[in-house]
This record gives structure tokens, C-alpha cells and sequence, in this order.
């Protein structure tokens, strides 16, 4: 356990760069120092490129500045992959914005060898939404296969747990392969081994033990979803595309799904195609959520069969009674309305509870929720 003068110490090192390391050295484990002297080229990488005055001599050439050698060896792409390893996110989350906004180190994703190198997930998806106006031609074309590669793995983790839960009742019918103390059919099992009872013991033994498949319940719903582009709701956007194209698939569920700041977008006719919803997002500006419930009100046909989802952080740019209204109407209309602060793996919302307690006293459901948990609520609500 390093001590505050030497976790102090190591702070001013990383602060002051290699040029400081004939009075000041790291402290730690031989793992912690490695850590550091890895964090130190990161910056180094970052900021020579910043300050020309560091990096270059009288003439104009590049100078001999202690350990360069070590930095210049960083590709944009290892950069940025290892920034997120060795940083915190709140820490790398600036280091990239002063890369690209005051360095111009936009070749991090905006050269498509880059691209190709870094290995796809969440958090180079999230980066390349941001970032995806900068792009054209073949770099754009990889950003798609990037989201596209993000939303398919993503879809395979939640497509089977999803659908159970959505599918609702046991079908005594069919005979399960899944193997589990949920799916078991107890009564077809004591039937079926009523021939080996023991009177002389009063035992049943079993030996063979059915399970039951999960089916859906053939009653057609229609599932409004707007999704809140602004950049505070990024994961939960990606994830809301997901689910989106699950909930498509199933054959009784109607999908229509918008994205809206101050404007609306409908893209129902892409609801099976997350990619695609993914770069249609434009990240930031105002939001209006009044105006994206009301619309979403114009979609409903049989309220008693329609469920609104509408994903965001609840943070309205119009004055509020316009959307509470809307919220109302639909309400009393019998259609489900619900706010999902988040939709994400983590389900950590930041959201104004001022305006979600008063959606939730109207009688609209206002909560944060995983993928799994949005699909366990959906199959309740479906079988109801």
C-alpha cells in the first residue's frame, strides 16, 4: 500500500513527464511500476503532440527529449486501447477528448487501418458514435461493421434469456431440451412414472423426468420505442437498438421505434437492423420528450394491447406540462407507459427524479433496467 507522499510522488511524476526523473521516481511494486511508466508514455504520446516546444529544437527537427524513442512507438490505435486499460473512465474519457478536440489525433478513428486494429466493443462502439460525423467513405463503411459486430454479439448474449422470459407460459406439449428445475412438468413426470410406483415401500421412482418448453401467447402487441439520443444516454441507445430487433422477431409483437432530440426520427422500418439505427443517432443537442411522446401517442392503435417505452434521462428542454399531458392522455387511454432512466449492463441512471416522480404518481412506470430485466417485465406485461 503506497503511502500519500508517494502516491503524491507519483501523481507530480506523471504531471511533470520523463523530463523529471533525475529528482522524481515512481514508487511501487514492480506491476504498479510498470503501470506508471505505461500511463507516462500515454501522455507523452498525447501531449508532444500538443506542445511543439517540448518536441522540437532551435532548427525545427524533432528534439531528444528522454524516452521519445519509447512514445513514438505508440500506434494511435494502442493508444487509445490502452488509455481505457490503465486509466480511469472518467480520466480516459478526457485524454480522448483532448486527443481529437485540441491535438487533432483524429487519425484514432478516422483511419480505417486504425479502426481495423482495435478489437470491437462497447466502448470503441460508443467512441465511434461520437465520432462518426468526422467519418466517410471506407472508415465510415468499417464504423458500420463495428456497430454492426457490437450489436450482433450483444443481440446473441440476450436473444435466448429475452425470449424465455417474453414467451410466458409453459407449454405442457412440448417436451423441452433445457434441462431446469423452472422447466420441469411435474405432473406429466408422476404420470408418466405412475408404472414404477413401489406399494410395498409407498416410493415412486423416477425414472424418466420431463420438461416442459416455454411458448409465446398469441396475443398481438404493439411496442412503441423512442429512444433519447443525447449523449448522456449513449449505452443505453445502443442497447434499446438491440433490444428493438429482438422484440421484432417475435411473431405477436408490433415493433415501432423512434430516436428524438428536439426533432423525431422514425425508424420503425429499420427495427430489425440495429446498425443501421445506430448511425442514424446524432448524438447531443436538446431534447424534447413531450413532442416524442406525443408522437408516439399517434402510433397507438388498440391501447389496451400497445406499450410505450421511452428511453431517457428525463432531462426536458420544454417546459414540462406539455409532456405530462401527452403522458397523461396516453394513460387514460389504457395503453402501458414506462420511462427506462437506463437500459444498459450496469442500470446505473442519472436521470431527473423530480419529473420521474411525478410520471411515476400518474401512474407511468419510471425505473432503470438491464436487458434481462426489460425482458422479464415485458413477458408479464404480455401475459397479462
Amino acid at each position: 500500500m503506497l503511502s500519500q507522499e508517494e502516491q503524491a510522488v507519483n501523481r507530480w511524476r506523471l504531471v511533470l513527464g520523463k523530463q523529471s526523473d533525475q529528482n522524481l521516481h515512481f514508487h511501487g511494486t514492480g506491476q504498479q511500476l510498470q503501470s506508471f511508466q505505461d500511463m507516462e508514455e500515454l501522455l507523452e504520446y498525447l501531449y508532444q503532440k500538443g506542445d511543439s516546444e517540448d518536441i522540437r529544437n532551435d532548427s525545427g527537427a524533432s528534439g531528444d527529449r528522454k524516452g521519445s524513442l519509447d512514445a513514438s512507438q505508440l500506434t494511435a490505435a494502442k493508444w487509445i486501447t490502452k488509455v481505457r486499460k490503465l486509466f480511469p473512465r472518467q480520466t480516459a474519457e478526457v485524454l480522448e477528448k483532448q486527443a481529437l478536440e485540441e491535438f487533432h489525433m483524429t487519425e484514432l478513428l478516422t483511419d480505417k487501418k486504425v479502426l481495423e486494429q482495435i478489437q470491437p466493443d462497447m466502448n470503441l462502439l460508443k467512441t465511434v458514435l461520437q465520432l462518426k460525423h468526422l467519418m466517410s467513405g471506407e472508415v465510415l463503411e468499417t464504423a458500420k461493421k463495428i456497430a454492426q459486430q457490437v450489436a450482433e454479439e450483444l443481440r446473441e448474449k440476450l436473444e435466448n434469456s429475452i425470449k424465455r422470459s417474453i414467451l410466458g407460459r409453459l407449454d405442457r406439449n412440448s417436451s423441452s431440451p433445457v434441462h431446469s428445475a423452472r422447466n420441469l412438468d411435474m405432473k406429466k413426470t408422476i404420470r408418466k412414472n405412475l408404472k414404477n410406483y413401489d406399494p410395498d415401500s409407498g416410493t415412486l421412482i423416477l425414472q424418466d423426468i420431463y420438461f416442459s418448453n416455454r411458448v409465446k401467447k398469441y396475443s398481438n402487441w404493439r411496442v412503441i420505442i423512442a429512444i433519447d439520443e443525447s449523449g448522456s444516454m449513449m449505452g443505453s441507445v445502443i442497447y434499446s437498438a438491440v433490444m428493438a430487433q429482438i422484440l421484432a422477431k417475435l411473431p405477436f409483437a408490433d415493433v415501432k421505434l423512434i430516436i428524438f432530440d428536439t426533432s423525431i426520427v422514425d425508424l420503425s422500418g429499420y427495427a430489425e437492423e440495429p446498425a443501421e439505427i445506430l448511425m442514424s443517432v446524432q448524438l447531443g443537442g436538446g431534447t424534447n420528450i413531450g413532442k416524442a411522446i406525443t408522437y408516439c401517442e399517434q402510433l397507438i392503435e388498440t391501447p389496451a394491447r400497445t406499450c410505450v417505452l421511452c428511453v431517457t434521462d428525463l432531462y426536458e428542454g420544454m417546459p414540462e406540462q406539455y409532456l405530462l399531458n401527452a403522458c397523461r392522455n396516453i394513460l387514460e387511454s389504457g395503453a402501458k407507459l414506462n420511462f427506462l432512466t437506463a437500459l444498459d449492463e450496469t442500470a446505473n441512471p442519472a436521470f431527473d427524479r423530480n419529473l420521474g416522480q411525478k410520471l411515476a404518481n400518474m401512474g407511468a412506470f419510471v425505473g432503470a433496467l438491464t436487458p434481462e430485466q426489460l425482458g422479464d417485465y415485458i413477458g408479464r406485461m404480455f401475459s397479462q
